[in-house]
């Protein structure tokens, strides 16, 4: 038991001892930065890439760490551009660009070591100073390369600067001794940004650095600023034209709208009036009907009135009628008893007078003529007196005749006299 616990012991003391030795072979690399060793006696170098492990082997190694990443250098360079006048005369305008420049160390093992033998082997500040004087000077020779248009060109476009029109320029002639291929990508950069990479890139190159981008922030220069016065001027003059023009406009659609809704409301109240006119009339037309409707009616309820009318007439008059023939049916019933009344009173009385003449003879009609002489007498003579008798007699006794008649019409008054006493009572007697 003993022998294989000392066995595992010194398995796993043996491991821990060879990790600890193969741990001294190997370096740690973070990130951004690369390590450089180097073999004793110049039997060779090698380059580790963070991140990563470097295989370094005490006493027969050197190392050293350098940073990979990209520098940015903030540049300031005021120059004079390169332009003459009509005649041929220098004239050049004063500039000042503001750029940012990006650096980083080569991709090749050459440039790797060449940066860190030149570039990196100074201090921080030096290597700040270099790459600011490098970019600047070169920044300057491109200034004084081109153009101050060619610098505000609209290919140009900085940040901030004023983008002023101008004639289309070449781009930037190559430095003399500069053998760096144009690629495709230049002919969409800046001419300033080409130039400055195509003067630094061979300085650069020499220190074991690459440019990675180059950005003009800002190109400024009193005739910049002038022109973009005066574009500034320009363009608020043209701004306020337009800004009347579209008052003017605005004004046009205004009124316009103003008289579209001015007719709108014109053939509103010409409609409105068309449809009170309408209305008006279909009222009237309504009314009329309504009346014709009440007149109808109103004959209907006449002639319906009427006919009730007549008909109740009818009911009444056959009513009436029926009533009146009850009525003298029974005054006829009445009449014809009163008259069968009077006509028995009449022959009794008759009978009474034949009675009382056959009793008494003519001494009775005497007396009764006698009595009523004085009643008849004075009509007798008015009768005579005028009237116009002329009696005609053969026998010569006219005034006898005349007498008889008197005396006939006499006796017969008298004979209707008491047939009136008679009737009315007895005879002599009221």
């Amino acid at each position: 038991m003993e022998p294989i616990i000392i066995i595992v012991g010194g398995v796993f003391f043996g491991a821990l001892l060879i990790g600890g030795i193969v741990s001294r072979f190997l370096t740690t690399v973070p990130a951004g930065q690369i390590r450089i060793v180097s073999w004793w006696g110049g039997m060779g170098t090698r380059i580790f890439n963070g991140p990563g492990k470097a295989v370094e082997v005490p006493l027969l190694t050197a190392a050293t760490s350098i940073p990979s990443q990209a520098i940015n250098i903030d540049l300031d360079i005021t120059d004079q551009t390169a332009d003459r006048d009509a005649q041929g005369v220098p004239r050049p305008i004063k500039v000042n660009v503001q750029a940012s420049a990006i650096v980083a160390v080569g991709d090749t093992n050459e440039m790797v070591l060449t940066s860190a033998n030149r570039f990196f082997s100074k201090t921080q500040g030096e290597q700040l100073g270099t790459l600011t004087d490098l970019l600047t000077s070169s920044g300057r020779r491109a200034v004084n390369l081109l153009k101050h248009d060619q610098l505000f060109s609209t290919a140009t476009g900085p940040v901030g600067a004023a983008i002023i029109p101008a004639t289309p320029a070449p781009l930037a002639p190559r430095v003399p001794g500069l053998l760096l291929p144009a690629s495709d990508e230049e002919d969409d950069e800046d001419p300033l940004a080409i130039i400055i990479k195509r003067q630094c890139s061979r300085e650069l190159h020499d220190l074991g650095l690459t440019f990675k981008s180059l950005n003009i922030k800002v190109v400024h220069s009193e005739v910049a600023e002038a022109r973009r016065r005066q574009s500034a001027v320009e363009a608020k003059a043209n701004a306020d034209i337009v800004q009347a023009e579209q008052e003017r406009r605005a004004q046009e659609a205004r009124l316009t709208a103003a008289q579209q809704i001015s007719d709108k409301e014109r053939d509103l109240e010409r409609r409105r009036a068309e449809n009170a006119a309408a209305i008006a009339q279909a009222e009237a037309l309504r009314q009329d009907a309504v009346a014709i409707q009440r007149a109808a009616e109103l004959r209907a309820t006449m002639i319906a009135q009427a006919q009730a009318e007549a008909d109740r007439a009818r009911v009444e008059a056959a009513g009436q009628a029926e009533a009146e023939a009850v009525r003298l049916t029974k005054i006829a019933e009445g009449e014809a008893g009163r008259v069968r009344v009077l006509a028995a009173a009449q022959a009794e009385a008759i009978r009474q007078v034949n009675a009382a003449i056959s009793e008494g003879g003519d001494a009775y009609l005497k007396l009764r003529q006698l009595e009523m002489v004085p009643q008849i007498a004075p009509h007798i003579a008015q009768a005579l007196a005028q009237s116009r008798i002329i009696n005609i007699s053969g026998s010569g006794n006219a005034a006898e005749g005349v007498t008889g008649q008197i005396t006939g019409v006499m006796q017969t008054v008298l004979a209707a006299q008491l047939l009136k006493e008679g009737l009315e009572g007895r005879p002599g007697q009221k």
